[in-house]
């Protein structure tokens, strides 16, 4: 089997992918809503960045899947409290405060998500200050928000033909399996975490970069996209750049939700700089591939590539730049 076909095959795959799929619904609901990523509010980043004084305040929401929160509810609450805290970070921003919404068939079934948020709470220092819970449903759902603040703004919109896209991940963990989550935090010190989470923020300040989001379910071709599509932009991952775990295949490596994860658009000139700071913490960071001109994302493989998704004639979240202006 030769390099294009293999190219060609996992190209098939990542379009197939129910989590990038899923992606797609935001379209439903920005359609429906009436926004888009040129109206005030900049629908398709990973936080609404509403200006405050000589910063912003930004706010975010995630919602779960009930069949992971019943599988792995104290994950699922863990995440509830992570994954937003990553939102924060992608748009160059601090966490404050999250507050939750929980549904539940009685106490004993919340007891391992509110232990699972509990615990993400103390160990990366943000608080839960309120929320909405009900215990007398008849599943598990749960729902959580957050609001932190930035003084300078990493967003989905900024990147630029001529910038070089850039990966970043703690590999230091393993699956959870049977879901495609990279846990690479529940046993990491709390120091670690904080200050992990702080480089976003200090490439944001200084001046590092304009434009980054972090690796969702969409993991990193779904993000990819997602970031193309705001920017309006073109992006070819050369998958031969992605560092991953050895005992990891790429096709499931491509499509894995890291708990610290993000792609970042800099300049050749600040790509060094970004990347020595992720090493120096011990996080796997590389220049992954090319923004150009164009709606495509693309992989590719020495002289192969195949485009993955066309996003002038379909688009993915529905939210990018009017093009016919």
């Amino acid at each position: 089997m030769t390099a294009a076909l293999d190219l060609r095959q996992l190209a098939e795959t990542l379009r197939a992918s129910r989590s990038i799929a899923g992606k797609s619904d935001i379209a439903a609901a920005t359609r429906r809503l009436g926004l888009s990523g040129s109206a005030n509010v900049a629908v398709g980043d990973d936080c609404a960045a509403i200006p405050d004084g000589d910063g912003y305040l930004l706010l975010a929401i995630e919602g779960f899947i009930n069949e992971f929160v019943a599988g792995d509810p104290w994950f699922a609450g863990w995440c509830g409290v992570m994954v937003n805290i990553s939102d924060i970070a992608a748009m160059g921003g601090r966490p404050i405060a999250v507050v939750d919404a929980i549904w539940a068939e009685g106490e004993a079934k919340a007891a391992a998500i509110l232990e699972g948020m509990k615990a993400a709470s103390a160990r990366f220092g943000v608080p839960i200050v309120g929320g909405h819970t009900n215990l007398r449903t008849d599943r598990s759902q749960l729902s959580v928000a957050i609001l932190g603040r930035a003084t300078k703004l990493l967003t989905s919109f900024d990147a630029a033909p001529g910038d070089r896209l850039l990966v970043a991940i703690d590999q230091r963990g393993r699956y959870r399996e049977p879901f495609s989550n990279w846990e690479a935090a529940t046993d990491a010190p709390s120091e670690r975490l904080r200050g992990d989470l702080a480089l976003l923020p200090q490439i944001a300040e200084a001046g590092l970069a304009r434009a980054a989001k972090d690796i969702s379910q969409g993991g990193i071709v779904g993000t990819a996209a997602m970031l193309a599509e705001c920017s309006g932009v073109a992006i070819e991952i050369d998958v031969t750049a992605v560092p991953k775990p050895e005992d990891v295949t790429l096709e499931r490596w491509l499509l894995t939700f890291p708990s610290f994860g993000f792609l970042i658009a800099a300049t050749p000139e600040a790509a060094g700089t970004i990347i020595h700071l992720f090493a120096a913490r011990g996080i796997a960071a590389a220049d992954i591939g090319a923004i150009t001109a164009g709606r495509t994302v693309s992989i590719a493989s020495g002289a192969a590539r195949e485009v993955v998704f066309d996003l002038a004639a379909s688009p993915l979240l529905g939210c990018g730049p009017d093009v016919a202006k």
